[in-house]
């Protein structure tokens, strides 16, 4: 082999051995950015440089969220995303609804999918770890629903028989903590749960009262027999962990539209409809006009039921 032949070999290898170098590198860069924590990318900054607020609502919850014949989102907490969204970058059509799942909620925070959380979230402490909740906006308790041929009145009803509830909610957390005896039988979606009741595979459904009594209007061979289990809830919108700035804004909005009693607006459009004239609005919206009425939850735990 020449000369030339063998300074290109030579030039070829060192060209080759500071390519591995350089892949191995970005490799060691790769992983170490994938370790590092996420920085927050839906700031309020961020969302008017977009031009769209992204908000995580639900389905297949009416009154409150839901997908229309048509396709599109409705309800009471679509109302205030709307809101949101006029109020903020001028136009309530600069939005982009993502629906999700109870048990999801946080997730979509998390992962930056979404700026805010809308979707009938309610305020309890081990939520309030993971992701930061603005002003509550409207109050609930857990309720059950029942055939009227065989209500449930109390929990001690319940023994030895299948409660259905939904997963990532709170009636899912507040029997498995209280009421372990109780045997719950889990669904993803509502309408699976709602089906299950359907069928009689439970002999009973525990989800937010506030919903319960607007399925049991269009489903009257059913009745919410049993308001209340433990105390009464409130429900917020949440961001990600830390995300201040947001939390500010949201914080400020939601006060003055409570000035303007937004709330019972809304609830008027979207809630009434199911409810009809039997439900009082200020046991489920909160504004100024009965701000006074809101009883933040405790940590009661209540008496176990009898187990035979």
């Amino acid at each position: 082999m020449n000369l030339v032949g063998k300074n290109t070999l030579g030039l070829l290898a060192i060209g080759l051995f500071s390519f591995l170098l350089t892949a191995c590198g970005d490799d060691n860069k790769s992983v170490s950015e994938s370790s590092a924590p996420k920085q927050i990318t839906n700031g309020l900054q961020a969302i008017k440089d977009r031009g769209e607020l992204r908000v995580a609502v639900f389905s297949d919850k009416p009154p409150f969220g839901y997908v229309d014949k048509e396709g599109n989102s409705q309800g009471y907490d679509i109302e205030l995303a709307k809101r949101l969204a006029k109020d903020l970058l001028g136009d309530e059509t600069k939005i982009k609804f993502v629906l999700t799942e109870a048990q999801n909620r946080i997730n979509v925070l998390n992962s930056n999918k979404v700026d805010i959380t809308l979707a009938n979230f309610t305020v309890t402490p081990e939520r309030a770890a993971q992701v930061d909740f603005a002003k509550p906006y409207m109050k609930t308790a857990i309720g059950v629903i029942s055939p009227k041929t065989a209500p449930i009145i109390s929990v001690n009803d319940l023994t030895g028989k299948v409660l259905i509830v939904n997963k990532g909610t709170t009636a899912e957390t507040y029997f498995a903590q209280h009421f372990a005896e109780v045997k719950q039988q889990k669904y993803d979606h509502n309408s699976e749960a709602f089906a299950a009741l359907r069928d009689g595979r439970g002999a009973g459904l525990a989800h937010d009262n506030t919903l319960l009594y607007a399925w049991a209007k269009s489903n009257p061979d059913f009745e919410v027999a049993l308001h209340k289990v433990g105390e009464d809830d409130v429900i917020a919108p949440a961001v990600k962990k830390g995300n201040i700035e947001l939390l500010n804004w949201l914080n400020e909005e939601i006060t003055l539209l409570q000035k303007q009693e937004f709330f019972h607006n809304a609830y008027d459009k979207a809630v009434k409809p199911y409810y009809g004239d039997n439900i009082d609005p200020d046991n489920v919206v909160i504004d100024d006009s009965n701000l006074q009425s809101v009883v933040m939850p405790s940590n009661d735990v209540p008496e176990a039921i009898n187990v035979e």
